[in-house]
């Protein structure tokens, strides 16, 4: 197994790196694994992290959501419950986002398709990417439509589409810049950015610590917070127009948190609605963030 240490930061290319904690695998594994920061500008990053050929296994764990359609148990009950009122959310954000009605959307990690399928029956043409080869058959057979795995979106066109998207994918991306250079050529003039991740600075995020959900090391590369986003956004050609809170996002993450920490996930849940509701005000402290971008010239 290749393993990968950063010498710079992916943000700002300082190599002024700081270790600041060790965090444990605790939804699969049981490993730990470095968190470092940049001392210039702030970024978080996993360390001593399997290469993009090796990470797979990290990714066979029956409680990674983004993959399963099961609605067995409480957590995956209050996760199906939230993605269906989210879908209609997110299919809104990227219409206005856009300021199209109908358009060509490429959704990256696009899971088992749910979000895609949302946007086919608004009337856009669709195409999504995922890299696990089940979950992409899932998607591509369950919903009919195009579905490539990772390596094809270096081949598809450039200034071809008017929204890209990435919920909770951009922290599983090795290679993050290469990836934002290709996304940046992708989009038409003026097209829509839109990117979910989990924010490091969020309430949930600084009450569970070392056992909150969202580190999900190694799997989760980066760790963003909107200070952090911003900067790599304008670095990559970006403009940042909005940023949107995920307040729900709090109590499925507090629900594994809480079990991690204490045994328990129904006490998580009880939480993790406290943080939703103070990060439904508060964006910059939400469990997760949803960012806008257009790009830039």
């Amino acid at each position: 197994m290749g393993l990968i240490k950063h010498t710079n930061c992916q943000v700002c290319d300082s190599t002024d790196i700081i270790e600041v904690s060790i965090l444990k695998d605790h939804s699969h594994t049981g490993e730990t694994f470095p968190i470092s920061k940049c001392g210039n500008c702030g970024f978080h990053f996993t360390q001593n992290i399997p290469d993009a050929a090796s990470i797979g296994t990290y990714y066979q764990n029956e409680n990674y959501v983004s993959h399963s359609d099961t609605q067995k148990g409480l957590f995956f009950k209050v996760y199906h419950i939230v993605r269906d009122y989210m879908l209609k959310k997110k299919k809104n954000l990227v219409i206005n986002s856009s300021e199209k009605k109908t358009g060509k959307l490429l959704d990256i990690g696009t899971g088992t398709g749910y979000f895609s399928n949302t946007m086919i029956q608004a009337g856009w043409k669709v195409k999504g990417i995922e890299q696990d080869p089940d979950t992409r058959n899932y998607a591509a057979s369950k919903f009919n439509f195009e579905v490539y795995d990772t390596p094809t979106l270096y081949n598809l066109p450039d200034k071809y589409f008017d929204a890209i998207t990435m919920w909770h994918v951009l922290e599983h991306v090795h290679d993050l810049k290469g990836y934002l250079k290709k996304i940046h050529s992708l989009l038409a003039d003026n097209g829509t950015f839109v990117v979910a991740v989990p924010n490091h600075t969020s309430f949930d995020a600084d009450h569970y610590k070392s056992f909150w959900a969202a580190w999900d090391i190694p799997i989760h590369l980066w760790h963003f917070n909107p200070s952090t986003m911003k900067k790599l956004m304008e670095e990559n050609n970006f403009e940042l127009i909005n940023l949107k809170p995920m307040p729900f996002d709090a109590a499925y993450v507090s629900m594994l948190s809480e079990q991690y920490s204490s045994g328990k996930k129904l006490p998580g849940l009880f939480k993790g609605i406290i943080f939703a509701l103070k990060g439904r005000y508060n964006p910059m402290r939400c469990s997760s963030v949803t960012y806008v971008m257009k790009k830039k010239a």
